[in-house]
């Protein structure tokens, strides 16, 4: 695989159905190609915890496009390449309700890896929340700014590859659609978990 699409979220409440920004870092052939980023106007109340955290409100989205807006400029960046995330989980679940929310069809699946889970097998003993990871290989980090948590989140994944990863024992599968039964599953292992 040649080309990752590392994004990351941030969520205006607890719901996490819906975002407020977005950061995508695309990857081609191990270097770092293309970036982009985008406040997104959730269209819902902001909780004290999610703006203190990310320095997100209703005032700064004010004028900030929608999601369908924002998606009609990153589909094509989002669909060409396996997807990557730092808990990506959390940032496909946030995607997938985003998508629901307004209406939105997509793939009925996703491929993607996620590098805390890939960080679980290459560095085991270590703690691998994203400023820990970023300290541990040197990466700047503005936290909880998305577009800084994606490029932190490449610079790890691209770390990961120069030491050897088989990035092909790290691809999992997250549906879209609403069948629990294959969201997370290692597809390079047969789907088992």
């Amino acid at each position: 695989m040649s080309r990752f699409v590392v994004f990351d979220v941030e969520t205006p409440n607890s719901l996490c159905d819906r975002m407020s920004a977005i950061g995508i870092t695309v990857i081609e052939d191990e270097l770092i190609v293309d970036e982009f980023y985008s406040l997104v106007n959730p269209e819902t109340y902001f909780d004290y915890f999610n703006i203190q955290l990310t320095g997100i409100s209703e005032e700064t989205v004010w004028n900030a496009p929608a999601f369908p807006e924002v998606w009609a400029r990153i589909e094509p960046i989002m669909s060409k390449g396996l997807l990557a995330a730092h808990n990506a989980v959390f940032d496909l679940g946030v995607l997938k309700k985003c998508l629901r929310a307004y209406g939105i069809e997509w793939k009925p699946y996703v491929r993607y890896v996620c590098t805390v889970k890939m960080g679980r097998k290459l560095l085991p003993g270590m703690k691998h929340n994203l400023n820990v990871m970023c300290e541990h290989y040197g990466i700047d980090l503005d936290h909880h700014h998305a577009a800084s948590d994606s490029r932190a989140c490449g610079e790890i994944l691209l770390r990961y590859l120069e030491d050897g990863a088989d990035i092909r024992q790290h691809i999992r599968t997250f549906s879209f659609r609403n069948d629990p039964k294959t969201t997370g599953k290692n597809i390079a292992r047969g789907g088992k978990k």
